[in-house]
């Protein structure tokens, strides 16, 4: 497309952060995807820990932002990335950070894992158990402050990573709740305040005002602008997580209370229907935020990963096929959880996946058993959501048909639908630019699972039997978080 080229229709640009891949996508209000530029979030080694390039995300943005206003007129901008990021920042917007951001990614020194374990407060304080590698804002401010306290001192805000790039963009800081509720330890989202932590390690002066996800911030940077040929019309709103956004799609499109789906990596699940009480952190259940503020029932587990593990190599573009499914179901083979180095929803199970019952011999039966896992896996979420309405999947693991279909099958009383969108936190994100002035449901495109070909009882049956077997091994008991007994 050449400069002189506009496509009409393209108003807000979304920039999706995520923890591989940058996105910066021109959106419709109605969130329709029109165009995307792309770079990968490149990690660079220490010291004093491995971190992201914000130096070069900058220059990248920035150019970008103002390529697409070339090709079309955009009027808005706002940001969405992962949760588990923040960045400590001085008072310039131009000054890219007071300390590199952390990777989360990376294994924590022992002292400063052991030693943020009696700060981080209960369950409704951090929203989450206390996961692995380098999770979680607070215990990443923790660290910089143990490692640099001076910095700390003499820093200015400490900013989710939405509302990172939203204030290098208009020099305006914001927090926002659905990011401060995806697990970063500083937020309690049930009494709607700034945990324990923040006052107990003197963080309040770094914590900047809670904006709304659509509110506008203000104009872009005169200075910015200027500097990168970007039109000084553009107006920065405050962003938000992007399975939060994700989640808001749905409750734009009129579904206030769906169960969403989302899988890739990770297997996201959000119910702002889930009773608070019934939220077990043990079973890699989570607290989220709708951008309304509301509190939002919420299960992670790697899921993408674990898909890996057991399809093995060679079937990535393959569809399952659903008569390997059946004759494994009949031969009583199972996939048993779990491959990865974290519990997911079976406390005691990490490292432990093991194959149970006559093996996949052939990469199109493990590519089948792998399906067939996944879908297993997203039924235990459903029902540790305790949801028995309506549930959309999206994501990646539906490039393969059959897994819908399985997992309707295995809730045949209660709706399961679809969508094929791959830019779901991106349309999200868009709708948010007309949150205040949007009278009617935002379009979204839903199709229901094909029936599942094979014996439905035998599948249930063979369900019963797989979670049977993954309870065996579970090393710990799992204990309900103690708080609210509301039953919304």
């Amino acid at each position: 497309m050449d400069d002189g080229q506009k496509v009409n229709g393209a108003r807000i640009a979304v920039l999706d952060v995520g923890k591989t891949n940058i996105k910066l996508s021109a959106m419709t209000c109605d969130g329709i995807f029109v165009e995307s530029l792309s770079v990968r979030n490149e990690v660079r080694s220490g010291p004093p820990w491995q971190h992201h390039d914000l130096d070069g995300i900058g220059d990248w943005l920035f150019g970008s932002l103002a390529t697409l206003c070339r090709h079309h007129p955009l009027e808005k901008v706002v940001g969405t990335g992962h949760g588990s990021a923040g960045v400590l920042v001085n008072a310039d917007p131009d000054d890219t950070s007071a300390l590199p951001m952390i990777d989360y990614e990376q294994d924590l020194p022992p002292a400063i894992r052991d030693g943020y374990v009696p700060l981080s407060g209960d369950f409704f304080d951090r929203g989450s158990t206390i996961m692995l590698k380098a999770a979680h804002q607070a215990r990443q401010l923790y660290w910089m402050q143990q490692v640099d306290p001076e910095r700390v001192a003499q820093a200015r805000w400490y900013l989710g990573l939405p509302q990172y790039w939203a204030w290098r963009l208009s020099g305006v800081p914001s927090a926002e709740t659905t990011v401060l509720s995806a697990q970063s330890h500083l937020w309690n989202n049930v009494r709607k305040k700034w945990a324990p932590i923040v006052a107990g390690q003197g963080w309040k002066r770094l914590m900047p005002p809670v904006r709304s996800a659509w509110e506008t911030l203000g104009p872009i940077r005169k200075d910015l602008a200027r500097r990168h040929g970007i039109p000084e019309r553009l107006s920065v709103l405050t962003g938000g997580h992007d399975s939060s956004l994700n989640l808001y799609r749905y409750q734009a499109a009129g579904m206030p209370d769906a169960c969403v789906i989302s899988t890739g990596t990770w297997i996201v699940g959000m119910c702002a229907a889930t009773p608070l009480h019934q939220l077990d952190e043990n079973r890699a259940m989570v607290l989220n935020s709708d951008v309304a503020g509301r509190p939002v029932g919420g299960v992670l587990t790697m899921g993408g990963r674990e898909f890996s593990h057991v399809a093995g190599q060679g079937q990535e573009g393959n569809a399952a096929d659903g008569a390997l499914v059946s004759l494994l179901i009949e031969r009583g083979t199972f996939a048993l959880p779990s491959f990865g180095d974290d519990d997911g929803l079976f406390p005691g199970s990490a490292g432990l996946g093991r194959f149970e019952g006559p093996p996949a011999e052939t990469p199109a039966q493990r590519k089948a058993l792998a399906v067939l896992y996944a879908a297993l896996l997203t039924w235990e979420c459903i029902d540790a959501l305790n949801e028995n309405g309506l549930v959309a999947l999206d994501g990646t693991f539906l490039r393969d048909p059959l897994y819908a279909t399985l997992v309707a099958a295995l809730r045949p009383t209660a709706e399961t639908v679809y969508n094929l969108d791959s830019y779901g936190t991106a349309s999200g994100a868009a709708l948010l630019g007309e949150h205040e002035t949007r009278h009617t449901p935002a379009p979204i495109a839903l199709s229901l699972p094909a029936p599942f070909a094979g014996d439905r009882e035998a599948l249930r049956a063979y369900a019963r039997r797989w979670r049977e077997l993954a309870n065996r091994h579970v090393l710990a008991k799992t204990r309900p978080a103690k708080g609210p007994t509301d039953d919304r």
